[in-house]
């Protein structure tokens, strides 16, 4: 019985060698569809070539967003978050799907016991009298094992191979987008506040402006229209108050939710002023090294890649395939007999199938795994060029932000100097009520803008981390999960 059981496993052993082929075309990467330099030009600031600069997506997320309060709610993000949560799983089952298939490519070995108790009528049986019939078997079997000589199997298993690592790469966007998100609300809970503070402030200054006038008016040494202009101011105000009040619960909310727990008090933010240095400048390099690091990218790319492994398995559809049911074993009429000399049995079954007549489905196949391929070709070219005009839109924002800042700063200080010597000279009688209800409201329209500036200033540099392709503390993908 060994003998026939080496002879048997050695033609196998054999004919598993020749697998590992793949009639896949060689993969090829597309050429960038996209300029070799940033957009130049009154809007962008004169970018320097520095090869010797670290990558972006190599920086840890720490090194860009440095206030510590900041760095602890980021961290309560990658642990608490859902959405973030949803892209890990997918990953393993993304990972036991590539497993799946991949334990295609080997033979898979059962082990198989059977007994069978049968008696036959005398009616039907063949000496006239009843019979008892006893079988028992034990045995160690392959059942329908592809050779994969044309490479079909090891293209499926290559195919999903690249869609376990463009799920991963689409965790490591889902991370870059979390942390962007969460220091864009924060930022923008630090702005609401300070701008609830500075109309707090104005309807403090108001009521007292208000009251002042009131009794000016019971005096006769005001105007009643003066009283009316005065009231006005104080109820915009309150307005203002309320309005601030619900941005800043609505802040708050947003925050906790993309933190995805409720976030410490201690850790908020009290004014926008507090955290202009919680986020650093980032060199852009060059377009082609950012690119195509970006995860969004790299997973359009693994997409084609598995596109490409497609047409292997099209064009293997079109070869024979071969598969092998094999088994060995011991068989007896009796329990007590399955192991004595003479009761080894085997069997073993290739089967070969030819394709011949389909009615044009393998060439259709094949047309329909090329031209998913080529789609797929677009979509990563469109990809890159979406990267390119995101990174280049953020990049003209980050030219004139600080000129736009400088001038918002000049502004409020200009209009501050403005309304005080406008209520000098209503005091003195010069000018009249009105010019200083005039250069209130611009100085604080003006104040209001210089916040908003410098959120737009923050929130710049967060989106030039967002396209850049961010930073983070994942290892890469490993090509055998």
């Amino acid at each position: 019985m060994k003998r026939k059981t080496t002879a048997l496993c050695l033609p196998l052993a054999a004919l598993l060698g020749l697998g590992g082929c793949t009639m896949a075309p060689r993969y090829v990467r597309p050429e960038p569809p996209v300029p070799a330099g940033w957009p130049s030009g009154p809007a962008y600031q004169a970018q320097q070539e520095n090869r010797s600069a670290r990558q972006v997506a190599e920086l840890p997320w720490q090194e860009f967003f440095v206030d510590q309060q900041l760095q602890k709610l980021i961290g309560m993000a990658l642990t608490n978050n859902r959405d973030l949560r949803i892209a890990a799983l997918n990953i393993e089952r993304s990972r036991a799907q590539y497993r799946i298939q991949r334990a295609e490519l080997l033979p898979q070995f059962d082990a198989t016991g059977a007994g069978t108790l049968q008696r036959v009528p005398e009616t039907i049986s063949s000496t006239g009298q009843s019979e008892e019939t006893h079988q028992y078997s034990v045995g160690l079997g392959v059942s329908s094992y592809e050779l994969d000589l044309s490479g079909r199997v090891q293209s499926l298993k290559d195919q999903a191979l690249e869609q376990y690592l463009a799920t991963e790469q689409a965790r490591r966007t889902v991370q870059i987008s979390l942390v962007a998100e969460v220091v864009t609300s924060y930022l923008n809970l630090a702005a609401d506040r300070e701008r609830l503070h500075l109309a707090r402030e104005t309807l403090t200054a108001q009521q007292a402006t208000q009251q002042l006038m009131q009794r000016r008016f019971e005096v006769g040494a005001s105007s009643e229209l003066d009283l009316r202009q005065a009231q006005t101011r104080l109820d915009a105000a309150r307005v203002d108050v309320a309005r601030y009040t619900t941005l800043v619960a609505q802040d708050e909310n947003a925050l906790n939710l993309v933190v995805g727990t409720a976030a410490p008090a201690e850790l908020l933010p009290q004014a926008l002023s507090e955290t202009l240095t919680a986020v650093q400048d980032i060199a852009p390099g060059l377009p082609s090294e950012v690119l195509l690091r970006r995860p969004d990218v790299l997973a359009a790319e693994n997409l084609l890649k598995g596109y490409n492994a497609n047409i292997g398995a099209a064009r293997a559809a079109f070869f024979p395939r071969i598969t092998l049911t094999g088994s060995v074993g011991v068989g007896s009429d009796e329990l007590s007999g399955l192991f004595t000399d003479g009761s080894g049995a085997w069997a073993f079954a290739p089967k070969i199938v030819l394709p011949i007549f389909h009615g044009g489905s393998l060439w259709a196949s094949l047309r329909v795994s090329e031209a998913d391929r080529d789609i797929a070709v677009a979509r990563y070219e469109k990809t890159i060029q979406t990267a390119f005009r995101e990174v280049a839109d953020a990049l003209a924002r980050r030219g004139t932000i600080d000129e736009q800042l400088a001038a918002r700063q000049s502004l409020t200080g200009a209009l501050a100097t403005s309304h005080r010597l406008s209520r000098v000279r209503y005091e003195k009688g010069v000018d009249s009520y009105l010019a200083v209800l005039d250069a209130q409201r611009s100085l604080y329209g003006a104040q209001q803008e210089l916040i908003a500036t410098r959120l737009t200033r923050l929130l710049n540099l967060v989106t030039l981390y967002k396209v850049l392709g961010g930073g983070g503390e994942v290892a890469p993908p490993s090509q055998t999960p």
